[in-house]
């Protein structure tokens, strides 16, 4: 009976190490690393090329991190479908869906 327990023990922590280990990958993939889109706050605009989504949720950490994120791509840039861009006053941040 000891052996059984001990040996589900060492399986149920070696489970959990590779869970880890696995949860540090997908995170380090992940195509936003430092914010979600989904925990943005965006307002429906219309502009000269049609509708899209813009946001100046300046308070927002997320948007703060997505902020980060245009900068160290120029300023505009794809994820996940979405065309992500700064304005020129480098506080409002701009999104059209790719079709």
């Amino acid at each position: 009976m000891i052996d059984e327990i001990g040996f589900l023990v060492k399986l149920r922590d070696g489970a959990q190490t590779i869970a880890d280990a696995a949860n540090e990958y997908l995170d380090t993939k992940s195509p936003f690393p430092n914010w979600n889109p989904l925990k943005v706050k965006w307002q429906q605009a219309e502009g000269s090329k049609g509708p899209y989504e813009r946001s100046e949720d300046a308070d927002n950490p997320h948007f703060r991190g997505m902020l980060k994120d245009l900068e160290t791509h120029g300023g505009k840039m794809t994820e996940n479908g979405y065309f992500y861009w700064v304005f020129q006053d480098g506080t409002i941040v701009g999104r059209k869906k790719r079709t």
